[in-house]
């Protein structure tokens, strides 16, 4: 959901970043189920603030590496949402990156904020999703477009 008009009168009246991770592997997509009030029971992509500094890509190795345990590579860049969460007194700009698993074993390492994170077929994902990624599939239809070279192992370049 996004306004047509800015939101006025609140301490938090300029966007923060986030930077989603579309995670795959074996042509599966990872997504988690959220605990937290924003979007809670709905299902995310790894990801979350991009620090000051910071680059797109190490951010979303960061996140994922803090919400998931895992290790990630051949990282693209894959489109943007304009995201305000209303009721949460919230706007984001939600950067979107594509990568491909690397190693590691898929942990909830924050499990008051992700109960689970599972592996899905891009085209049969759960529901409901959170806000940004509904935002995404309206903008850009499928995940499947901005999929990374297929299974590429780490440190092969294509």
């Amino acid at each position: 959901m996004t306004a047509d008009r800015p939101v006025t009168g609140s301490d938090n009246d300029r966007p923060r970043i986030g930077v989603g991770v579309m995670v795959w592997k074996r042509g599966r997509l990872l997504l988690g189920r959220r605990i937290n009030a924003r979007g809670e029971k709905s299902w995310q992509l790894p990801g979350g603030h991009l620090e000051f500094g910071e680059t797109i890509e190490a951010c979303a190795v960061r996140e994922v590496a803090e919400e998931v345990g895992i290790a990630i590579h051949n990282i693209v860049h894959a489109g943007y949402t304009n995201d305000v969460f209303i009721e949460a007194d919230r706007h984001y700009v939600t950067l979107f990156v594509s990568a491909e698993f690397d190693h590691g074993e898929v942990t909830a390492m924050e499990p008051d904020k992700c109960e689970c994170w599972r592996w899905f077929d891009a085209g049969e994902l759960p529901a409901p999703l959170f806000m940004p990624i509904r935002n995404f599939l309206t903008q850009y239809h499928d995940f499947e477009t901005f999929r990374p070279c297929r299974d590429t192992p780490a440190g092969v370049h294509r």
